[in-house]
């Protein structure tokens, strides 16, 4: 599936750069299905790599899609191709913001979403790039609307972010103010992020200050988690605090 970036949700024939996505991979649940996630994953990475996790994590209610990103040629690579939701010149808050690529997969994940059951609750998460993805559509949500203007389709009800940073967070506290509908979005949004001190990828500065920056635009329901040793991957204890509070926020029944 491609989506164009210069027109995501116009339906506009004008087109700049599109997208190729590559295969998504779909574990379904268990139990009573009451919950989808799309999980997104890092750079280079592919949606098989944390579709085989996320299967065997204690959530038999939640429906998992992985999907995997378009192949591009990738800044901090020095142009090399590789999966990436979007360019990045450098891993944190401060790289030069790729709107278009950012709308277009945050366009593919609501995508994605958009034919889900209406009583069905919904969500994004994600892993390094894949978390700044998924922080991207949390606001996106909360804006209503794309970076480019066109109106967000989807109604999530969680964000987690492993490993990950805050793209456009210099400019979101602007974008908020003067919308009480955002501010309220914002408000009852649960968001879980969570980083690990030994981050040498995306280091951890990077995680704190996006929280810092969320909390700072209005989204309060946010937890930050910190994990001592911790470099750029996860852990049982991180997997384990995922699943207690997706279970909490969700209010996910029993298997």
């Amino acid at each position: 599936m491609s989506f164009n970036s210069s027109n995501v949700g116009s339906g506009s024939r004008n087109t700049s750069r599109a997208f190729e996505f590559g295969r998504t991979y779909v574990v379904r649940p268990k139990g009573t299905h009451q919950a989808t996630i799309v999980w997104l994953h890092g750079l280079g990475d592919k949606g098989s790599s944390w579709s085989q996790i996320l299967e065997t994590l204690p959530l038999p209610n939640i429906k998992w899609i992985c999907p995997t990103a378009p192949t591009r040629p990738v800044a901090i690579f020095g142009g090399f191709p590789c999966t990436a939701w979007f360019d990045a010149r450098d891993i944190s808050e401060d790289t030069p913001d790729d709107l278009e690529g950012l709308d277009a997969a945050a366009a593919h994940v609501a995508n994605l979403l958009s034919t889900e059951p209406a009583d069905i609750k919904l969500g994004v998460g994600g892993f390094s790039m894949g978390a700044a993805t998924a922080m991207y559509s949390a606001t996106c949500h909360v804006l209503g609307q794309y970076g480019n203007g066109n109106p967000y389709p989807v109604n999530l009800t969680t964000i987690v972010g492993l490993s990950g940073w805050l793209p456009c967070s210099r400019t979101l506290r602007n974008r908020m103010e003067g919308s009480q509908e955002a501010a309220r979005r914002a408000a009852s949004l649960p968001i879980l992020l969570c980083h690990g001190l030994g981050d040498d990828v995306v280091p951890y500065k990077h995680g704190e200050r996006s929280a810092q920056a969320l909390s700072s635009a209005g989204f309060r329901n946010l937890t930050f988690r910190s994990y001592n040793g911790l470099g750029h991957y996860t852990i049982p204890e991180e997997t384990d605090e995922v699943c207690s509070w997706l279970i909490s926020r969700l209010a996910l029944e029993g298997s």
